[in-house]
């Protein structure tokens, strides 16, 4: 039985705070004018909890309010959270790819591609889902938006499915949605896209095992940099200018300095097995006089990007080098249950905010490495020699 009653109330004038018992009390302000308080224990910390005023609640209704309250605490729920969580207010698909375009646009180096994130989606996007909150949009409205142009215009609904899948994440990392975005399911709801016969097209993830064994059949310096640029996910201006110092093969990491990453930030690599027995064969090509790891035909100087190209083209491919990029970015969608922020990290694309970089510096990179493990183990499946054996046998050449 509480130790407060109505008329008791009623009657109070001095303010002060009066106990009803089991922390529930009154923090009067004077006659009739106050409001109610619930004192717990959270998390091993005491927190006082609002229930009202004295004139719109009453003492039954704070003694049911005090009996909720300790209910949902004595079940690990966190009630300020819940009642945080009630009020805010879920934005809609077309606001929250805005305000993402708005953090993430700062740190753009190619307005072209600042112009055509946004383009793509108020074209394709937003007369679909731009009016939904973001936590009411799953897999079958986005792949309403994806449909009309899966097959007649793959490389734009790829670019667009990416970016409904960014601003969905976003809205997972804000509190917005619990869960991120649903790419892995919905790609297997779409059709297969059609093999593309252009200078520009991209090789599909599952031709990139036979590849890797087929470029392994030879070794050369460009070989051995195409066969690491694949098993890292990087860009081919990173791989051919990677010089000894930023390999760390006791960490298994490879720390790409700013200046020569395209965000201009320090991209740290968690190589694999298989990445570092790449870079322990191409040891055997180290100059004295240079300290890079792939050297061109001037051992002072990197690769061309051509001399990479050139490999393709001997192969008769008609896929460019940056295209395993887009390889191993669908890999990732379409056969793994790694969220879209951890591959887009280990593409090293644009981070939204300060604080979500200091997040991914010290936890993603623990996931980062499962993945590019996980790649290279599928990249690596069909090969049939063992790299300790190749590194008896070399083959000096370039490309």
């Amino acid at each position: 039985m509480g130790k407060l009653t109505a008329l008791k109330i009623k009657n109070l004038t001095e303010p002060g705070r009066y106990s009803d018992g089991d922390g529930l009390s009154l923090e009067l302000n004077g006659k009739g004018s106050g409001r109610w308080v619930l004192r717990v224990q959270s998390n091993g910390r005491r927190r006082d909890i609002g229930l009202g005023s004295l004139k719109g609640v009453s003492l039954a209704d704070a003694r049911d309010a005090a009996f909720v309250m300790r209910k949902k605490i004595a079940q690990g729920i966190d009630p300020v959270a819940e009642r945080r969580q009630e009020r805010q207010i879920v934005p809609v698909f077309r606001d929250a790819a805005k305000l993402v375009h708005e953090e993430h646009e700062k740190a753009w180096k190619n307005g072209k591609h600042q112009n055509q994130w946004l383009a793509t989606l108020t074209t394709y996007a937003f007369p679909k889902i731009g009016d939904l909150p973001v936590d009411k949009i799953e897999g079958p409205a986005i792949r309403e938006v994806l449909v009309p142009i899966w097959l007649s215009k793959p490389e734009t609904a790829r670019r667009v499915r990416q970016r409904i899948g960014t601003v969905l994440d976003w809205a997972c990392a804000k509190g917005f949605r619990a869960t991120e975005a649903p790419m892995r399911s919905l790609s297997k709801g779409l059709p297969r896209q059609p093999k593309k016969d252009g200078h520009f097209a991209a090789m599909p993830y599952s031709d990139v095992p036979a590849f890797v064994e087929k470029l392994s059949e030879r070794e050369s310096v460009g070989r051995l940099a195409l066969e690491a640029l694949i098993l890292t996910a990087a860009r081919s201006g990173e791989i051919r200018g990677v010089i000894w110092s930023e390999i760390d093969l006791n960490l298994a990491l490879w720390t790409v300095p700013a200046e020569r990453m395209k965000m201009g930030r320090v991209h740290v690599v968690p190589l694999s097995p298989q990445a570092i027995a790449v870079f322990k064969r191409a040891k055997k090509y180290k100059a004295g006089v240079g300290n890079l790891v792939f050297p061109g035909q001037d051992v002072k100087k990197p690769l061309s990007d051509m001399t990479l190209l050139k490999i393709l083209r001997g192969m008769e491919l008609k896929v460019t080098v940056h295209g395993f990029r887009s390889a191993f970015r669908d890999w990732v969608a379409e056969q793994t249950d790694y969220s879209g922020e951890v591959a887009e990290a280990a593409l090293a694309h644009t981070v939204s905010n300060k604080v979500e970089a200091a997040y991914r510096r010290t936890d993603f990179l623990d996931r980062r490495r499962l993945l590019m493990g996980d790649w290279a183990t599928f990249c690596k499946k069909l090969s049939a020699t063992s790299d300790d054996e190749r590194e008896n046998t070399p083959e000096i050449a370039i490309a």
